[in-house]
């Protein structure tokens, strides 16, 4: 699914593919995150046979133009989990919105691990 709107510059059709992408670079970028980990089989399955997938870690689902984000992150050791999940949430929700135009309903950050 995409997020649709119009403006006075035309109507706009963002993907779901686009909005990862977003999601998982701003996620990359908060300090503490080591890396996002594969969401579903066909993302691992992809790993396990070195193609690269695009917005690795980030699930987009959009209902009425609201976007709904989960990510799957690992942390590095050390760190104050709920401080980096919590500026992880502002981040991502930042991006987006300001790439999109659209509001973020909600981010919801899993820790699946911890890495030195």
């Amino acid at each position: 699914m995409a997020v649709k709107t119009s403006n006075f510059y035309g109507k706009l059709v963002i993907s779901d593919t686009a909005i990862s992408m977003t999601a998982s670079q701003a996620a990359l970028d908060c300090y503490g995150v080591i890396d996002l980990v594969s969401r579903s089989l066909t993302d691992s399955l992809s790993e396990l046979f070195n193609k690269t997938t695009i917005g690795k870690g980030v699930k987009v689902v959009t209902i009425s133009n609201r976007i709904n984000l989960e990510l799957f992150v690992i942390l590095k050791e050390g760190v104050n989990v709920s401080a980096v999940t919590e500026e992880i949430e502002k981040t991502v929700k930042y991006y987006v919105e300001t790439f999109t135009g659209m509001r973020v309903n909600k981010v919801v950050v899993n820790v699946v691990g911890v890495r030195v």
